[in-house]
């Protein structure tokens, strides 16, 4: 496959899953903000570092507001992670390789993108921000839907994946992140009704409250959510899932091209420190500290694929 496919099909699907990401790290915002004694907008700071987008903010923006945070993050196009720009590049990228992808997959890429630039041209009422997050979450879900089901498994199928997993691991950490180190409560509120309400608003972020419960009966406690989150193969947005799914999907480019690149290596051994890792292990050394370590790690996977496949020529 010539590079420019490949980078086009692998950023297609990093931008549609990022797309939805910055809606759930918004509803992560609003959830734990709305808990908060006391909540201003100063909490939105937090989200912006998540986001990795608070420096870019500030260039815009002399002060911080709820309003003009939702709005950054949502529809500026001025900021390159925003849903509008996000859903516009990944538009962009599948008229790239329109060739490469079903009609079905096409035209709901391109669906999602005429319905989101009318919803989002012109600033959010609060109230309409559920149903907002709803429509990006349902139309990026229908983009993968339709890909899912009609598209050949072969190496197009695989970068497209691993695009999707690599996005989706780093914005479950960031969204893990927004929680336990920018929003984390006073000392004396860990463990606290309110500690233990504000990781619920995390699991109802990431789709995964009901299924949590199944696994830890509805006890919400800071340790098993992360473990549900980090170290939980089943649960499809935990970093150990993403990661069977990166190691498997880059195996079957090494089948198919006979060769196996740096970036098998570097997966491999994140899937394996994941495997074998414990939460206790991860909480006693700090988990601000493993999920800035896993965003790097990931951001390093990223650029040896696109070096390894020869992304850009």
């Amino acid at each position: 496959m010539l590079g420019r496919t490949a980078n086009g099909l692998y950023w297609m699907f990093r931008y549609i899953e990022r797309a939805e990401n910055i809606a759930r790290l918004v509803d992560a915002g609003l959830r734990v903000s709305l808990t908060r004694a006391g909540s201003s907008d100063e909490d939105w700071n937090g989200v912006l570092e998540s986001a990795g987008v608070r420096e870019a903010y500030s260039e815009v923006h002399p002060e911080l507001t709820a309003a003009d945070a939702i709005d950054y993050l949502l529809r500026d196009q001025a900021n390159p992670s925003s849903v509008m720009s996000c859903i516009e590049w990944g538009r962009n990228n599948a008229r790239m390789v329109r060739t490469a992808l079903t009609r079905e997959t096409w035209e709901a890429t391109n669906e999602a993108w005429i319905d989101l630039k009318a919803r989002l041209a012109r600033k959010l009422k609060p109230a309409d921000l559920p149903e907002l997050i709803d429509v990006i979450k349902h139309r990026c879900g229908l983009i993968r839907g339709a890909f899912h089901g009609s598209m050949l498994r072969n190496d197009l199928y695989n970068f497209s994946r691993i695009g999707t997993f690599i996005e989706r691991a780093d914005n479950t950490s960031r969204i893990l992140d927004v929680k336990y180190y920018v929003l984390l409560p006073a000392v004396s509120q860990i463990g606290s009704a309110l500690d233990n309400f504000q990781w619920e608003s995390i699991l109802r972020s990431v789709s995964a409250q009901r299924s949590y419960g199944w696994v830890y009966d509805g006890d919400y406690q800071s340790a098993n959510i992360a473990d549900f989150l980090i170290l939980k193969v089943q649960m499809p947005r935990s970093l150990a899932y993403c990661y069977e799914k990166i190691v498997s999907n880059l195996d079957y480019l090494a089948e198919t091209y006979g060769e196996r690149i740096k970036a098998h290596e570097t997966a491999a051994a994140i899937r394996s420190s994941l495997k074998r890792g414990s939460i206790a292990d991860i909480m006693e050394s700090g988990l601000h500290e493993f999920l800035e370590d896993f965003v790097s790690r990931n951001n390093q996977l990223s650029a040896e694929i696109s070096e390894g496949y020869r992304f850009y020529q």
